[in-house]
């Protein structure tokens, strides 16, 4: 990775942005824990970069997201000020932009996760984009179980703010729909566009 100009300057940025994001957030325990997503994800792709190597365009929709987790974990993402400013342009009746920041889990991480299955597990034919969907939808539904057990086991307070619901008693399985949207729609797109650009489904490594 650090041979790579490009992720060498991805890398940097995410890591200004984090720190930057470390720096007083407004509740700190809601942060520790909204940060353990990138404490084992970001040295996980560090560390396997020498063995599965994501294409760039790959990488920077990991760094998007990354970039959108770390400003929630921040503010807290019922606090964010983006989604109150949504709240308030579009009269919604809550903070949104837990939702946003779900639907975007699935439209930037499913084709990172086609690459894995294309170039890791060999699909081919529909099962290229049927697969990837469906991981993303397996990996939104366990981060909801995460979520529930963090409720309970920390404190009350702090699993509320973790949590996020917003008294919303249908939350998780919103943020789930919302998911697997944006992955249907990741796939969608990205198969549309193969057909007129045969590199698009490539998932050729950085």
């Amino acid at each position: 990775m650090t041979r790579d100009p490009f992720l060498r300057r991805l890398a940097l940025a995410y890591a200004a942005i984090w720190t930057l994001a470390a720096i007083a957030p407004v509740d700190r325990s809601d942060w520790l824990l909204e940060n353990l997503l990138v404490f084992v994800f970001v040295p996980a792709l560090v560390f396997t970069h020498g063995r599965f190597a994501f294409s760039h365009g790959a990488y920077v929709m990991i760094f998007v997201f990354l970039s959108l987790h770390t400003l929630g974990a921040h503010y807290t993402y019922s606090l964010t000020p983006i989604g109150f400013w949504l709240q308030d342009a579009f009269g919604l009746a809550r903070n949104h932009y837990d939702r946003g920041v779900h639907l975007l889990f699935g439209l930037l991480l499913t084709p990172p996760l086609q690459e894995l299955v294309v170039r890791g597990l060999g699909a081919r034919g529909a099962a290229r984009y049927v697969v990837p969907v469906m991981l993303a939808l397996s990996l939104s539904g366990g981060y909801e179980i995460l979520e529930w057990w963090a409720a309970r086991i920390v404190d009350p307070e702090l699993g509320v703010a973790f949590v996020g619901s917003q008294g919303d008693e249908w939350d998780s399985q919103k943020d789930m729909s919302l998911a697997l949207s944006g992955a249907t729609l990741s796939m969608l797109l990205r198969a549309a566009f193969a057909r007129r650009a045969p590199s698009w489904g490539a998932c050729r490594p950085a």
